[in-house]
């Protein structure tokens, strides 16, 4: 009796593993995990994730740290198609929310020109978890209304001119893939005669290696120095990080620095 051989549905689906810790993904996002073909995976994705794939899952890693590129976007573009017509479902695991500087969105758009069947499961974004489980609100009554979401550094590898518009308003600023600007980012704060600005440094938040630092724009350097904190990390800044329950003792630390 010949074997029936198996049809293939080409398809997609985006899934945000969240900030870190990888029992923050949810529990869609999980399910698409364990009916996946093959999956591509970011370099900030906790790995114990990919056992929940089938055991005979293609697993392949598509990462991209401190802004080097070990593959470019276009072949992670290409490799999904590929993929996808030759094994079936592809899970794209990406760290946080796909549409969060996660350029999901791009991916989506190619998979759709190639007519593969799309789906999307968000994440829990970095931007608002990792502040929360440090006890700060991205939003408080009487001390922020809103909050701005910026890149650290635009396509063209320059700070966003958004910073400057958000650090004029009473907004909360939260700065991802920043820590490469950050002494432009303090030069700019210190240049609107803002330096006592409160901010905090989160590195490889909600994971058993995060580490954090606080102080003002006057001093934020120093504790990056001293502390020891680089890339991933992301940048809070404004009143609300007068909220972290030991901001005032650790500051008071700070400027004996």
């Amino acid at each position: 009796m010949e074997e029936k051989t198996r049809h293939i549905e080409p398809k997609l689906t985006l899934v945000g593993a969240g900030p870190g810790d990888p029992e923050l993904i949810t529990v869609k996002g999980m399910k698409s995990i364990s009916t996946a073909d093959v999956i591509l995976y970011d370099a900030l994705i906790d790995k114990s994730l990919l056992e929940y794939a089938p055991a005979n899952a293609v697993k392949v890693f598509v990462g991209k740290r401190g802004g080097r590129d070990y593959i470019k976007q276009e072949e992670i573009n290409a490799l999904i198609v590929k993929y996808a017509f030759q094994y079936g479902h592809v899970v794209r695991l990406k760290g946080g929310d796909p549409f969060v500087f996660g350029r999901g969105h791009e991916e989506l758009d190619y998979a759709q020109a190639f007519g593969l069947t799309t789906n999307i499961i968000p994440g829990i974004t970095s931007s608002i978890a990792v502040p929360e489980l440090q006890r700060i609100p991205v939003t408080r009554r009487g001390y922020s209304e809103s909050f701005w979401v910026i890149t650290g550094s635009t396509k063209e590898g320059k700070l966003s001119k958004d910073l400057e518009l958000a650090a004029q308003s009473t907004a909360t600023v939260v700065v991802l893939m920043g820590m490469r600007k950050l002494p432009e980012i303090v030069a700019l704060y210190k240049q609107l005669g803002i330096g006592e600005t409160p901010v905090g440094i989160i590195q490889n938040g909600t994971t058993y290696s995060e580490k954090s630092g606080f102080g003002t724009m006057e001093n934020i350097m120093d504790v990056v120095s001293e502390r020891g904190l680089k890339s991933p990390a992301i940048i809070i800044i404004g009143k609300v990080v007068e909220a972290h329950p030991e901001f005032a003792r650790i500051l008071a630390e700070v400027n004996q620095l």
